[in-house]
């Protein structure tokens, strides 16, 4: 499956992160890291899994650990440039 580039909007954005958490929670170690290196706890996730805050901080994340950043554009096929821009409007920030 190729991989759509296209500029990130706020729908988008929110889908990249939501695909994100996804990811992490798939896999029990990856979960656990990001736990750990947030502070963010599991009933913080269970009840803001949706919110704008929590979906940047998953893409914080990610943008902090190329390897893993490379993973999820991997298996999710979400072109790895696009989390910044993902990130950046979850933040209110104006994108890169």
């Amino acid at each position: 499956m190729s991989k759509v580039r296209r500029r990130v909007d706020r729908e988008g954005a929110e889908t990249i992160g939501a695909q994100a958490l996804g990811f992490l929670a798939g896999e029990p170690h990856r979960f656990a890291r990001f736990l750990a290196l947030t502070g963010v706890d599991l009933d913080e996730v269970r009840a803001n899994a949706g919110s704008p805050e929590l979906l940047a901080a998953v893409l914080a994340h990610l943008t902090c650990d190329e390897s893993l950043l490379l993973t999820f554009a991997a298996e999710t096929h979400v072109a790895p440039e696009a989390v910044a821009p993902a990130l950046a409007i979850l933040q209110d920030r104006p994108t890169p």
